[in-house]
């Protein structure tokens, strides 16, 4: 494992984790409840970090594979730009599991308001995602 590798792994689980835990735990907790979205009195926290280490695994896997394609295509190095491209791409795949199969399956209501509160939680996160991946990159990019 490369550096660079270890690096984007660690980057997406502190971006992730630092909009996740205000968002999903204090910020909108009772929101999500209201919904219908939380039914667990207490989430088990080691589950979600699984799943984030996972996600950071494949993030970290991929990216570099992706600017390489990309910067064989058209020679630009924007690091940013392809940090945060790469990133919402990857969200979008977060987002169709985490707001529209979780909306499919669970007794959610109203189910729009969930979809913008998860919509909205996914962007921000794989945004700042993004960033970070573009500052880590930015010297290989």
């Amino acid at each position: 494992m490369t550096n660079r590798y270890l690096l984007t792994a660690a980057g997406y689980i502190i971006a992730s984790f630092s909009v996740a835990v205000p968002w999903h735990m204090m910020i909108f907790h009772e929101t999500y409840a209201a919904l219908g979205a939380i039914t667990r009195t207490e989430p088990i926290v080691p589950l979600g970090l699984v799943a984030m280490l996972l996600q950071a695994a494949v993030i970290a896997w991929l990216f570099p594979v992706y600017l390489d394609y990309r910067n064989g295509q058209t020679g630009e190095r924007r690091p940013y730009r392809d940090g945060i491209t790469f990133s919402l791409m990857m969200g979008i795949m977060v987002w169709s599991v985490m707001v529209f199969a979780t909306a499919a399956k669970i007794e959610i209501a109203p189910v729009i308001d969930f979809i913008m509160l998860g919509t909205a939680f996914q962007l921000l996160q794989f945004l700042l995602v993004g960033v970070v991946i573009g500052f880590i990159h930015r010297r290989y990019a």
